[in-house]
Order: C-alpha cells, then sequence, then structure tokens
C-alpha cells in the first residue's frame, strides 16, 4: 500500500478505538498526525547504574535478565510478570559495582504476556528506562520501557542500523551503546486525553513516519505477532514499545528513513528561503520534532515549521489581496455630498479622522474594491467616518450598506445617520456659533434635534423615496458626464432604510422593495442583510461595524450577490495589536484611529472586592450623587436570570457567529459572555465535597432587585435591559434612560457596542473577573461620552494575586486600547481575543504566535512580497503553490475577505 500525507489513519490502523481517538484530536490522516505537534520535549533520561539510582527519578542502564516468571492473579484474574535482571557490565562501565532490580507488568492479555517473556527470556540483553521504587527492600521498576539488544558485537561504530534479526527473534538495537543512546533521548509530550496517552499518540506517529519512509508496516491491532520492528502491543490493543524512533535516528545523514520521509514529503518553502535562514527541510523538521536527538534539535525541527506556517500564510493573504484587484468595482467618485456632510458637522474632525476619510475616497474611486479595516478607540469617532464613504458612494449614484450586530446599535446608527443628513440641509459654509455647544464626534444633540423636526424629516425622507435620483451609467462601473453632473442632486435626501429582523412584515417588506429598487440610498441593517431575502443591485459599498461579531461566509453573502464586488469596510472597536492584525487582517489596507476627540476626561476604573461591604456602600453612594446631578449609570450582568442555564453560549463575546441569525434570537447568545470569553483564566468548576468550584454568575434580574431595595437607591426607578426584550421595549428602555426617567439601566452586555447616552457617567460591571480584557475596555468605554468625569467599578470575586486579579489590574492601570489588547493575547491568547475563526484555532496555525513571533511574520511577508513580485502565480514553487492552495481552501474563516 503506497502511504502519503492524504493517507487516512483507519487504512493503515487495525486498532479502531486507537482511531477513534486519535480522530477526537482532529488527526485523521498521516499529514495530520505529523502535524500534531507535541507542546513540549521531556529531558534526555539519564544514564545510571542500580546502585547509583534514585527513587522515584526516571533514569536508564543496561543489564541482562537472570529469569522471569509469570504469575497468574487468581483474584484479578490477570498476570504479573516478574523478571530479575543485573546491571554487572554497565556497572562496570559506570565505576560502581553491579546490583541486581526487578521489572515487573501486570496485564489481562495473556498475548502480551507471552510477547514480553519471549524479549525477556533468561540470558536476554536488555536496555531499561524507568523510575525506579522499592517493593520488599529490593529495587523495582513498573512497567519500565525495555529494548532488546542482539547478541554479539554489531556495527563497528555502534549506530543502529535497523532492526537485527537472528534466529526467529527480531531486536530492537544491535549494540548496547545503540541502544542506550536511543532510549536515553529526549521524548516529545503532546496533548492528550481521556481516551489516549501522549505516549501512544507518539507511537503513532512515529509508525507514520515509519511508513512514509517505507520501513514500516501496517499499524497493528491486538496480535503480538504483528508488532513491527520495535513496537510492542499494549493491554489496550494498540502499540507502544522501547523503540519508538524510527531506525537509525541517531544519524539523520544517510539515514533510510531521513532519505525516504523526504522523497515522501517534499519541502514547502523555497529553497533560498530556507538556506536563508539557516532551517530544516521539511521532512527532517518532522523527524526531529518527533523523535529529536537532543533538545536543541527539537527546536531547531519547531522554529523551522513555525516559519512555515508564517510564510504560508502569509503568501496567501498577500495573494488574496493581489486577487481582489482582479475584480471589478463601482468607482466612487462624487465627494460632494460627502464635503456638504462634513462641512455641516457641528464639531470638528480630528487629524486622524480626516487622513482615513482621505484614504478611504481614495480607495473607493477605483475600479477594483477597497478592502480596509478601519480600528479605533471607543468613542474615537469612526461611525462619522463611515458615514462619509458611505454618502460618496450614494453621492455617486449607488447604494451603501451599514451592518451592525445588534438591534440596538442598527437602531441607533439609523437615527444618528438620519439626524447628520437632516443637518446637510441649509448648513452654510462657514463659522457657526452653535458648534461650540455641541459636544465633539457625539451625535446625541444631532439626534434630540432631528427628533424635534421629525414630520419635517420624515416628510424629506417620503420625497425621496418617491422620487428617487436615477443615475446614468452607475451600474456599468464607469464614471461619465452623466454621473457627475447628477452628484450634485444626490446631495439633497438621501434616503436611510432600516433593515432588521425584527421589523413587522409590512415595514420589513418596504424596506427590501426599496434595496431591491438600486436607488442610491444608505441602508442601516442587522444579520438580515446577509438574508437571501436582500437584494442591492446597485451596493458599491458594505460597512461591517464590529467585524468580529460576524463571521467571513456571512460578510462573503453580500460581496457576492452582484457580479460587481462592492468594496469593503470593516470596523473593530476592539482593540487589536499591530503584529495580530498584520497577521490574521494581512490582506486588508488598516487604518487606525487613536486620536480621541476634544472635551473626553479620563474614565477612573476602581477594582471592588464583593465581599467588602463597605467600600460596595461607599460605591453605591456615590452613584446616587451622580444620579442626583442629573447622570445616568449602567449595571452589568452577565446573566439574564437565575435560570438562564446559558453560561458561555452567547456571541457577543467576539468570536464569529457563522451563519445568519435574527435579532430575535440574541438572547441566547447574550448570557455569561465573561465565562465563556475567560474560562481558561478562572478555576474550573469540580464536582466533589471540597472541591473547588466557581460562584454562579450574577443575573440582571437578581441585581435589580437587589439594588432596588437598597436605602442608596430609595425613590430611583430602575430599568432593566437584555436580548430577551421585544423591540419596542428595548427602545421604551432606551429611552427612558436617556432622558432620565429610569436612571439606572441594568443590563447584559447587549450594551457592549454601539449604545450611546452622554449623560452616562457610571458603569459597574458585576463579576468583572470573568470577562476577557477587550470586553471590559469595551463596556468601560460606554460613559464619559458627554465630557463629564466618569467611574467605571469592576466588581470582583477573583483571588487576590491570581490571574483574574492580574487581568483586572490591567484595566484599571491603563485606557490605552493597544496595550489592554496586547495583555489580553499574552492572558488568553489569540483564539480567544481574535474569535478562532481568526485566530488560527481553525486555520491550520498550530505553532505560529502572534505575540511572540512578530518578527518571524514580518521576515515571511517581507520574503513572501519579493517573491510573489517575481513569480505572482507561483508557477516556480509548485509545493509552495499546493500548500498556500490547501491552506487558503481550508480557511476561509482565516483570509478574512478572500
Amino acid at each position: 500500500m503506497s502511504i502519503t500525507l492524504n493517507t487516512t489513519m483507519s487504512s493503515i490502523m487495525t486498532n479502531k478505538r486507537r482511531v477513534g481517538a486519535l480522530k477526537s484530536l482532529g488527526v485523521v490522516t498521516v499529514g495530520d498526525a505529523l502535524t500534531y505537534y507535541p507542546f513540549r520535549v521531556a529531558d534526555p533520561v539519564p544514564l545510571r547504574a542500580l546502585r547509583e539510582a534514585r527513587i522515584g527519578e526516571r533514569m536508564a542502564f543496561s543489564a541482562s535478565v537472570r529469569g522471569m516468571r509469570v504469575v497468574p492473579m487468581n483474584v484479578r484474574r490477570g498476570y504479573r510478570l516478574e523478571a530479575v535482571v543485573d546491571d554487572g557490565d554497565f556497572a562496570v562501565s559506570r565505576h560502581v559495582a553491579g546490583a541486581a532490580a526487578r521489572l515487573v507488568f501486570f496485564s489481562y492479555k495473556k498475548q502480551y504476556v507471552d510477547w514480553l517473556s519471549m524479549r525477556l527470556r533468561s540470558g536476554a540483553i536488555v536496555v531499561i528506562a524507568g523510575e525506579p521504587s522499592e517493593f520488599n527492600g529490593q529495587l523495582q521498576f513498573t512497567h519500565p520501557e525495555i529494548m532488546t539488544v542482539a547478541p554479539g558485537s554489531g556495527p563497528a561504530d555502534g549506530e543502529y542500523s535497523g532492526v537485527v534479526q537472528m534466529s526467529a527473534l527480531k531486536y530492537d538495537a544491535d549494540t548496547v551503546e545503540a541502544g542506550l543512546r536511543r532510549i536515553s533521548r529526549p521524548r516529545p509530550v503532546y496533548h492528550a486525553s481521556s481516551r489516549i496517552s501522549s505516549e501512544h499518540i507518539h507511537e503513532s506517529i512515529v509508525q507514520c513516519i515509519e511508513l512514509l519512509a517505507g520501513t514500516g508496516q501496517n499499524l497493528p491491532g491486538d496480535a503480538a505477532t504483528e508488532a513491527p520492528q520495535t513496537m510492542k502491543p499494549m493491554e489496550d490493543g494498540g502499540i507502544s514499545g522501547a523503540g519508538t524512533a524510527p531506525a537509525g535516528a541517531e544519524s539523520r545523514s544517510g539515514n533510510a528513513v531521513a532519505v525516504g520521509l523526504a522523497r515522501a514529503i517534499p519541502d514547502v518553502l523555497p529553497e533560498s528561503v530556507r538556506e536563508s535562514n539557516h532551517l530544516l527541510h521539511r521532512a527532517e523538521a518532522f523527524l526531529a520534532i518527533h523523535d529529536p536527538l537532543s533538545t536543541a534539535d527539537f527546536k531547531r525541527a519547531i522554529g523551522t515549521m513555525r516559519y512555515e506556517e508564517a510564510f504560508v500564510s502569509q503568501t496567501a493573504l498577500l495573494q488574496s489581496r493581489s486577487n481582489v484587484r482582479k475584480d471589478a468595482a463601482l468607482p466612487c467618485a462624487g465627494v460632494a455630498l460627502r464635503d456638504r456632510f462634513i462641512e455641516s458637522l457641528p464639531f470638528p474632525l480630528t487629524g486622524g479622522q480626516r487622513e482615513v476619510i482621505d484614504d478611504i475616497g481614495v480607495d473607493m474611486a477605483r475600479e477594483y474594491p477597497m478592502q480596509r479595516l478601519l480600528q479605533g478607540e471607543v468613542g474615537s469617532g469612526k461611525t462619522v467616518v463611515a458615514v462619509a464613504a458611505m454618502l460618496q458612494a450614494a453621492g455617486s449614484g449607488h447604494q451603501a450598506v451599514l451592518v451592525a450586530p445588534t438591534q440596538v446599535l442598527a437602531e441607533q446608527h439609523h437615527a444618528t445617520i438620519s439626524a447628520m443628513l437632516c443637518a446637510i440641509d441649509g448648513v452654510e459654509t462657514g463659522d457657526d456659533p452653535s458648534r461650540d455647544a455641541l459636544s465633539p464626534n457625539d451625535p446625541a444633540d444631532l439626534i434630540k434635534a432631528a427628533e424635534s423636526a421629525a414630520d419635517d424629516g420624515d416628510a424629506k425622507g417620503r420625497a425621496a423615496v418617491k422620487h428617487p435620483v436615477k443615475h446614468s451609467g452607475a451600474r456599468s462601473g464607469k464614471q461619465d458626464g452623466a454621473a457627475h453632473a447628477q452628484s450634485d442632486a444626490n446631495t439633497r435626501h438621501v434616503p436611510v432604510i432600516l433593515l432588521t429582523g425584527g421589523m413587522k412584515l409590512a415595514a420589513r417588506r418596504r424596506a427590501l422593495a426599496l434595496a431591491a429598487s438600486g436607488d442610491p440610498c444608505i441602508i442601516v441593517a442587522t444579520h438580515a442583510a446577509f438574508s437571501k431575502t436582500f437584494q442591492a443591485p446597485n451596493l458599491a459599498l458594505v460597512v461591517i461595524d464590529e467585524q468580529h461579531r460576524f463571521g467571513v461566509e456571512q460578510r462573503e453573502s453580500l460581496r457576492t450577490k452582484n457580479d460587481v464586488v462592492p468594496h469593503l469596510l470593516v470596523m473593530t472597536a476592539t482593540p487589536i495589536p499591530r503584529t495580530a492584525a498584520m497577521t490574521w487582517f494581512g490582506d486588508l489596507d488598516i487604518s487606525w484611529l487613536t486620536e480621541l476627540p476634544g472635551g473626553r476626561k479620563p474614565i477612573r476604573t476602581f477594582i471592588v472586592p464583593e465581599d467588602d461591604g463597605r467600600m460596595m456602600g461607599s460605591m453605591f453612594a456615590h452613584i446616587r450623587g451622580r444620579i442626583d446631578a442629573g447622570e445616568r449609570a449602567y449595571v452589568v450582568c452577565p446573566r439574564i436570570d437565575a435560570d438562564d442555564e446559558s453560561d458561555g453560549d452567547d456571541d457577543t463575546s467576539g468570536a464569529s457567529q457563522i451563519g445568519v441569525y435574527d435579532d430575535s434570537d440574541a438572547y441566547r447568545r447574550e448570557s455569561a459572555t465573561a465565562a465563556a470569553n475567560t474560562a481558561a483564566s478562572a478555576p474550573s468548576q469540580e464536582d466533589g465535597d471540597g472541591a473547588p468550584s466557581r460562584p454562579p454568575l450574577h443575573s440582571v434580574a437578581e441585581i435589580e432587585r437587589r439594588l432596588s431595595s437598597l436605602p442608596q437607591f430609595r425613590g430611583v426607578r430602575f430599568a432593566t435591559l437584555t436580548g430577551r426584550d421585544d423591540d419596542a421595549t428595548k427602545q421604551q428602555v432606551m429611552a427612558d434612560f436617556a432622558d432620565g426617567a429610569t436612571p439606572v439601566l441594568v443590563a447584559t452586555t447587549v450594551i457592549e457596542v454601539g449604545v450611546d447616552v452622554p449623560q452616562a457617567s457610571c458603569i459597574v460591571i458585576f463579576d468583572a473577573d470573568r470577562y476577557g480584557l477587550s470586553q471590559l475596555h469595551q463596556l468601560r468605554g460606554r460613559v464619559g461620552r458627554g465630557g463629564t468625569d466618569s467611574w467605571a467599578f469592576l466588581i470582583s470575586r477573583a483571588e487576590d494575586g491570581g490571574p483574574a486579579q492580574q487581568r483586572l489590574q490591567v484595566i484599571q492601570g491603563t485606557l490605552d486600547g493597544a496595550q489592554i489588547a496586547q495583555a489580553d493575547l499574552e492572558f488568553r491568547g489569540a483564539g480567544d481575543v481574535l474569535g478562532d475563526a481568526q485566530s488560527g484555532g481553525k486555520s491550520g496555525l498550530k505553532l505560529l504566535r502572534v505575540v511572540k513571533d512578530v518578527k518571524i511574520i514580518a521576515d515571511a511577508r517581507e520574503r513572501a512580497g519579493r517573491l510573489l513580485a517575481d513569480d505572482p502565480d507561483l508557477s516556480g514553487e509548485v509545493e509552495l503553490a499546493g500548500a498556500v492552495l490547501d491552506f487558503t481552501r481550508g480557511n476561509e474563516t482565516f483570509l478574512t475577505s478572500s
């Protein structure tokens, strides 16, 4: 049977239980086995004579078997094999006297015992590694690792040259020296499970290496006679054994396994890249990882495969970025409406906003699609940038859609954008004395103004719907004189359409009909935009707000609805370090908004132990004082109510939700987001008396009931908000909170993104130690948006000095989102921070580390760029092209926009 990397484990392994255990770890093919990397390598086993043995410390030695016996265990219905060994000859080489020890094995399988009896027959020479213990005053090794040594002299240099067969017996090594070298070498340690141990994983992988190299046989089942070479059948019917290393592994050069493996596993990296970075051949790296000669050998091999992952992923990202430019897009050169909008704003733009708007304007004027990620701190003015981009599309006679992750945020965006567009009409260029009276970059005042003139705004919107502006040549993507002539007309009355899953049927149909008409407009939608019923034939721009809330498949559904690919702008307030952004979003142009609008005051953050009654009371008294001053307070809880069992199943944490879901399902993903985000950082819950367990998470219903009964809040009305509430309730709750009718809002993390109440000055976050840092930073950003002093109180039940307490101290110590994101990566890993779909958790990247490997990533990206510049199709690097193709096909969720 010809073995390749694509050969399934089930076709070469007869032990189905072992196959199932490996499959549960994601090991289905031989290639999966080779890339199931150990997380560390054990230290080499020291050579010691029996008289040098230290109880409990692993050791290796050679000895001869004096005698052996098998004792049936009647009570346990098994067998006990005992062998007495003497290390006299080995002890002489160690300059100590010889001694004897007993080897003990237990098994229920007679076949296994018979096989061991054959290996440990009297007079046999063996090499042994194990942990010594003492029993009845005698040194004993229980289930040690053994290798049999062929009698007589071996090769002159003492190297192991393969399995030696004399008579009917097979030996693991041809000399004692070779056996000692092999058995004492460092051993890789793998992530195991209750179904399969690290040793068994190692044995299976090494057998795959032997089979690939052409020196092995099919992996055995239970039969001892099927045990190939140095492998022995274990009690689970699998294989184990003294000689788990491929034959001749002591010397890589000229080794039959190494040579055969190189033929079966061609190198992926270009030879020039490999040589300049002093990397190993891919086959040699696999051999050194799973069967290392030394710790240094292992580390060099891991470094080789880590660089290969960086190079393949960066090549795929750069190719994806280049391929996007081959697609046709609708050029959007009309900036008159955008410029009028900027002039109408009652506050000056920051320098960063102006720069990003200019960059987006240049990108959107091109005939290939823009691909841009906009990252900005909470409150840095991303919405204004997005509106400017959408107005550039509408002003050019096209459509733009803004997709928000929640209905609350979609409705707020709709109100904000409508108010901003109403403010365009009648505003003349020049100084406006009213500008200084409004909050910078805060649309709340504009919303109020729009609400006070709602009838006028609605009339304008209806007029725009009844008499839409027609365009010429827009759908062809070519800007001609007619399109420019009507650009000025488009500076008036651009319809802003709201589309959510919770809308009434008639309203939803009207919104869908307006979008399907192809007339210039701005559509603000939730996940309803990903449904098949949504059609926008003249779509030129897609804006994704909080991009980590959406699956790549969802974003792609908008990009592939029409023949012409729309421009793409994805935005996030979840801070992502630049190194992570370069790694995971390398096919996008990245813009950062780091400059906060003027007038903002730092948010003071305090960690409040929940069991400190005095501090809790002072906090509540402080909040009451702020309420009496006309301000508002958020109280955030991870669960909706005490009966909610969906802890950790919430999608508001930031992990990508693949597939379309309606807003009405939000409450299912809303409960206990923190528990899922930081499960690795918090103590695990265990069953049993006296076992440690995490206290139950606080719920909205519980906290609202407790707080409303406190004397500090006597006479204060409370409101609650969760994803379980219907649309009308959500709107009423937010309206009452904004106008002060209910100045305290107890909510789940549904308020995490986009909820904007300038009067809110305090936020209390219960179970803060169970949240991720980025989510805490997002929640904290809900206050201080009106220019007033503001406070964030992190209620914690974490142990002093523990990991959870250290994470909270990071939030307390800085307001810099970049620092917080970096700390979050270091605490939790990229998979939890960015979501598995864009972190490598499901991407095939198993070794590359975002934080530590920035230099590797940068070097790989630079070299991949040079290679693609000379050979865009990788026609000269067939193996690399195949690896990139395999990576791309299996990692659509990794390549954000490919």
